[in-house]
């Protein structure tokens, strides 16, 4: 069996997040679900779980979930971060610049030095594509960083001179960051997508998991959702997560150009 609750974890929020699968992982047990005792972190929360036959409980991002995994998991519910300018269970990306870069407007840097974080990212990837594409822009990717923080850093260290920052990661670097004090908000894409869902192994029941799920992040303490940022669970249908339109990749940039 196997957990996680990667997408946002981290020094600060990670407290939090055990408290939130101990209430997930009960309400589990207490409808006869077999359910981890802990989370499982590192480079095995990803892929390796949300591809396993033994998949209790994890949140994946949008674009893994129509690319690859709709088909292969349930969709338990989305998270409501009350993110603002969205509409409940929705975020977008924030294009973020240095300070003391002198271009102000989000066209000014078409053509610039774009840091992504992977190329089946919602946020850091295809958000940031498909607004350009809308508003006829260009970001050619420059610099693969592997992570959001990473990206953000990559911007601070002038190694590239924009980049694409899930909103909800904004708010927790600017939080917990020093660096992020390098940075600055140029603009947010549009429209806002459904948040990264919670997901859990082919053939579940989603609407108890749903239950399960909702319960639990509302029993959290008013401290723990406000760590979390998590407002409640909302039911997005998975057509929502495929209507999302796919930009082409880096790849597939790099041989047009």
């Amino acid at each position: 069996m196997i957990a996680s609750l990667g997408m946002y974890d981290r020094a600060e929020t990670a407290a939090a997040n055990d408290r939130l699968w101990v209430a997930i992982r009960d309400g589990l047990r207490a409808e006869g679900i077999a359910a981890p005792d802990a989370l499982t972190r590192g480079e095995h929360a990803y892929w390796d779980a949300w591809q396993s036959p033994e998949l209790v409980f994890s949140q994946t991002c949008g674009f893994p979930f129509r690319a690859k995994l709709h088909d292969q998991v349930t969709l338990i519910g989305t998270p409501d971060y009350g993110l603002p300018g969205c509409p409940p269970g929705h975020y977008n990306s924030v294009f973020v610049a240095r300070f003391d870069d002198a271009r102000s407007t989000l066209a000014e840097f078409s053509g610039a030095r774009f840091a992504y974080n992977e190329d089946l990212s919602q946020s850091g990837w295809a958000a940031p594509q498909n607004h350009a594409a809308a508003h006829g822009l260009d970001f050619p990717p420059s610099l693969q960083t592997g992570g959001h923080r990473l990206s953000a850093l990559a911007v601070a260290d002038e190694r590239a001179d924009l980049a694409a920052i899930d909103a909800l990661t904004w708010k927790l670097l600017t939080t917990y960051e020093p660096f992020a004090a390098k940075l600055r908000e140029i603009a947010r894409t549009e429209p806002p997508t459904p948040v990264l869902p919670y997901i859990t192994a082919k053939g579940a029941d989603a609407a108890l998991y749903f239950r399960v799920t909702a319960a639990a992040i509302a029993g959290l303490s008013d401290a723990d959702r406000a760590v979390l940022h998590l407002k409640g669970l909302v039911a997005i249908p998975a057509s929502a997560y495929l209507a999302v339109p796919t930009p082409a990749s880096p790849a597939q940039l790099a041989h047009k150009s």
